[in-house]
């Protein structure tokens, strides 16, 4: 199968390293013009020539904006009036007592995880909508699912963003626009690989500590190994792309059989 993103705008938040970054190189490797966001201008512009490196003629767009805020936000509808695809990648986690978190965090957790999604798919979806053709996803997480006892208020709102998608998802009903979540495994990115030396120690070399993480924290994994960040962005390519045009309001899963159940 080819997947051709030929004269498509892809906009993927959160994408100025991990996950986010490995699904702008993927959907610039399948001919969309892609737009990549990181907080600072530093990191936008870092993020943006890294897809030039990894795809020579790509047509990348940096854009520095902090989702979390209404601000951020206008900036980057100023920048990017029009997507055809919306990633909305963006996130925060952490490790933290669940009676320890107070309610500023769990409001910052919301703002971050939830409702930037949520401010960017209704600013875009109307114009999807009146195309006829468009591609939302959101990202989200095994956790939605299987609540980490370590970092409940992230599990939760992924868990909100199943819900998310799937309105949205009836809301672009019969439209040509598709609407989906990706449910995404423990997998291998800078972030994670911190925390789980923070839960096994610092002194183990690093693939004989992913394999204790993974069998004493994340011991329900059939893969038993971290995914890769390229093994969710080929995912997201395939659900941005005409081939999925079937495929709506669904939580996908590229959770390494993490989660322990037949369906989704």
């Amino acid at each position: 199968m080819r997947i051709d993103l030929d004269g498509r705008t892809a906009l993927v938040t959160g994408s100025a390293q991990g996950i986010g970054l490995a699904i702008a190189r993927t959907l610039a490797r399948c001919g969309a013009s892609v737009v990549v966001n990181g907080r600072s201008e530093e990191t936008s512009q870092r993020a943006a020539e890294d897809v030039r490196e990894h795809v020579p003629g790509a047509q990348v767009l940096g854009v520095a904006a902090d989702l979390a805020t209404d601000q951020g936000t206008a900036a980057v509808l100023e920048a990017v009036p029009r997507v055809d695809v919306l990633v909305n990648n963006l996130g925060i986690f952490e490790s933290a007592d669940p009676l320890e978190i107070d309610d500023a965090t769990w409001r910052r957790y919301l703002e971050v995880n939830v409702l930037a999604g949520v401010r960017l798919t209704r600013a875009y979806l109307p114009g999807m909508i009146d195309r006829g053709w468009g591609r939302v996803q959101f990202i989200g997480s095994d956790s939605a699912v299987v609540i980490p006892a370590e970092m409940i208020h992230y599990g939760v709102t992924k868990t909100a963003l199943l819900g998310v998608s799937r309105g949205f998802a009836k809301a672009a009903a019969g439209t040509g626009v598709t609407v989906n979540s990706v449910l995404a495994g423990p997998t291998h990115t800078g972030g994670v690989e911190t925390f789980a030396r923070s839960l096994v120690g610092d002194d183990l070399p690093w693939d004989e500590a992913q394999r204790v993480f993974m069998r004493e924290h994340r011991p329900q994994s059939l893969l038993q190994r971290l995914i890769e960040p390229e093994e969710i962005a080929h995912m997201v390519a395939y659900l941005a792309s005409p081939l999925a045009s079937a495929t709506t309001g669904a939580a996908v899963r590229v959770d390494g059989g993490y989660i322990d159940a037949i369906v989704p």
